[in-house]
This record gives structure tokens, sequence and C-alpha cells, in this order.
């Protein structure tokens, strides 16, 4: 009616009047159903757009694709990467500073892992399962700590408690100018020595005293924290070594790998050689000091091993405290002593360490010293434990990478 119509159509229609006074109707499309989110948002045609199609991407369960890259020359963007690098080594430098000493310990779990890493590895290509073989290698070690513990505890406690008993006595002798420990008084003044040192640090070995209880505590709890993470480094190498792995580019990844197990190799038989060397020292000192009646043999002998456990220097370190306990025996007996730590020193430099470390750990004399060096300063006793396989890991990436780089260039 009145020239108007309107279609059943699922289009509006709108009504519109030409220049001759007709009217005619034009479709109006209908806008897209929208979120209460879109509603919310002010009628600006760009952003509804946009707004409605991430409607639909979400309906297709998709994300939409992906936008262009940034441009990495701008100025934006190479400033905000360079504040990231800054910030990123400046957090990093903070944690290496607070976690300092766990992370050593947890180093040092790594470093023995991989050191027992060979022997498991040995039993899986004998036909058993990891986990298994994991299993077996702990036991194994469990065992032969736990053995050597009970065996050395008793003849320790009996001869440290005797060494108690016997201290007044070796104050006596420093007063007799005809014995050995009365001469030496006599000639380097020992005795004023450690009264001086009694009265004027008093106070500190009160302190020191007071505080061996916390020192007990912090010692148990490393070594069980060092335990602890041996076995899940141990159980998991095979993931870490593939984690280690993944972080190196793919073109270079089978080079990696090669270098890697290289390295692993050399860590796992420099651990396991050092450990018998040391055995074989602290059992010579053991056998020496029971021939020539020197006292304390089981407490020395493995205060031995466990020196003999720093490389270079823990033996020389030994063998000088085993001669000063032999001058309470007799000065040609202390001779005798020194004699044989001079000759055994040879022995395991020239004999033992090239035929039991030597064809894993090839590392120079004076880079060894080098490394232990600065092991000790930088990491302590740990560090100078690690301190050759990290030098002979330095030594093969050297060798391989830099050097061939640079006779080539």
């Amino acid at each position: 009616m009145g020239g108007t119509t309107r279609n059943d159509t699922d289009a509006d229609t709108r009504t519109t009047r030409t220049a001759d006074g007709q009217e005619e109707q034009a479709a109006v499309r209908e806008t897209p159903p929208t979120s209460p989110r879109i509603e919310e948002v002010a009628a600006d045609n760009p952003v509804r757009e946009a707004l409605a199609e991430a409607e639909a991407q979400r309906q297709q369960g998709t994300f939409g694709k992906l936008g262009r890259p940034l441009n990495p020359r701008s100025p934006y963007m190479i400033g905000m990467k360079a504040t990231a690098g800054v910030i990123t080594v400046i957090a990093l430098a903070e944690l290496l500073l607070k976690a300092r000493s766990v992370l050593i310990l947890i180093g040092l779990a790594f470093f023995i892992a991989a050191g027992l890493d060979p022997v498991v590895v040995w039993l899986t290509r004998h036909g058993l399962r990891r986990w298994m073989a994991v299993i077996l290698v702990l036991l194994a070690l469990l065992a032969l700590v736990g053995g050597f513990i009970a065996a050395a505890i008793p003849p320790v406690a009996s001869q440290t408690t005797a060494l108690i008993k016997d201290l007044p006595h070796y104050a006596q002798q420093l007063q007799n100018h005809n014995s050995a420990l009365g001469k030496l008084n006599d000639k380097y003044h020992i005795q004023p020595r450690i009264s001086s040192l009694l009265s004027s640090k008093g106070s500190e070995l009160v302190g020191g005293v007071i505080g061996a209880g916390q020192i007990v505590i912090s010692t148990v709890s490393s070594i069980v924290l060092v335990g602890v993470m041996t076995i899940y480094f141990l159980a998991g190498m095979p993931q870490t070594k593939l984690f280690l792995y993944r972080m190196v580019p793919h073109s270079r990844r089978p080079r990696a790998i090669l270098i890697g197990d290289e390295i692993f190799t050399k860590v796992g038989g420099y651990v396991l050689g050092n450990v018998i060397t040391s055995f074989i020292a602290g059992f010579g000192t053991f056998l020496w000091m029971l021939v020539f009646g020197i006292p304390y043999p089981a407490l020395l002998g493995l205060l031995v091993f466990l020196l003999d456990l720093i490389p270079v220097i823990g033996s020389t370190v030994g063998g000088a405290i085993v001669t000063l306990v032999a001058l309470t025996v007799s000065l040609p007996v202390a001779i005798a002593t020194l004699a044989f730590y001079v000759v055994y020193r040879l022995a395991e430099d020239y004999l033992l360490v090239p035929r039991i470390i030597g064809h894993t750990v090839k590392v120079p004399a004076l880079a060894g010293m080098v490394a232990i060096v600065l092991g000790g300063v930088v990491m302590g006793i740990i560090g100078a434990l690690i301190a050759l396989p990290v030098a002979a890991a330095i030594q093969l990436l050297l060798e391989e990478i830099t050097f061939r780089r640079l006779d080539n260039s």
C-alpha cells in the first residue's frame, strides 16, 4: 500500500524517495551477531571488524594467522634486546652469587654421577635395564662406603682417644731437650707459639666450639644433598645429555654429541682412577705405619686416602703429616717415612697415574698445576678435585674447535 512493499526475505529494507517522488526499497545488510565484549567496544569500524574476525576464529578453535615479524633492526627492538640482555646478565650474576654454595654441591653431584655413568652404561650393554644398572651401582657404592666406614670407625675412634690421652705426654717431650720434639721446640719455639695462640685466640676458639654443631649439621645436610642429587643425575643422565645436546644447533649436533660423549668418558675415567690411586696411597700408608710401629695407622691412612683425592698436592700434604707423627717414634723412622713418600710420589706420578688415568685424562703438567691452583682458589677443595677433568675438557674443546679454526684461517 502507498507504493511501499516489504520483501519476505531475511534482509531488512529501507524506504527511500527518488527525485520523481516514487519510493524504492534498498536492502540493508544485517550486521553479524556479536558477543557482549564486542558490544562494549565503541562504534569504531576497524576495531569492530577485528573483534568480529577474532570471534569467528574463536568459534573455529584457532588463534588466526601469524602476523608480520617485527623488524629486528628497528631502534625499539635494538633497545629492548639490549635492555633484556643487561637484565638477564644481572639476574644470572645475582643468582650465582646467592646460590654459589648450593650450585657447587650440585656440580659435585653431577661430577660424581658422570664418573659412575660409564659403569652403568657398561652394565646396560650387557643386558641390564638402566634402572636395574643404576640400582646395582648404587648398592655396590653404598656397600663399599658402608664397609669402609664400618672398618675404619672403630680403630679411628680408639686411636683418636689415644691421641687425646697422649697429648700431655707430648707436652712433656717438648720440655725434654734430649727428645726429638724437644729439639724441634728449642729450634722453632713451638710451645711459646702455641701458648700465645691459645691466649690471643681463646675467645675465637670458644666461638668455634659453640659453632661446631652448626658445622656438623651443615656438613651432614651437604652430604645428603650431594647423595640425593647424584642419584637423580645418575638415573636421568641420558635425558640430561639429550637436553644439553638440544641446545646446540641441529647442523652441529652430531659433532657436539661426539665431543660431549668424549668429555663424559674423560670425567668417568678420572673419577674411578683417582679413587683407585687414593686407595693405594691410604692402604700403603696403613701398612707402612704398622710395620714401623708409627701410632694411629688407621686414622692417618684414612687421612692420606682423603687428601690424595686432591691431585698433585694431596699426597704431599699427607706424607708431611705422617712424617711429623713418625718423629714421635724416632728420627730415623721419620727420615725413612719421608723417603717412602718421596718414592711413592714418583711411583704415583710416573707409574700409577699414567696407567690408570693417563689414557683418559691427558693434561700437561703445567696446565694441570695451573688448573688445580685456580680451582682451589675459586671453589676450594671441590674445585681442586674437579680441576683436572675440567682442564681435559677445555683442552679437547680447544683442539677440536679453536685450534682447527685458527689453523685453517
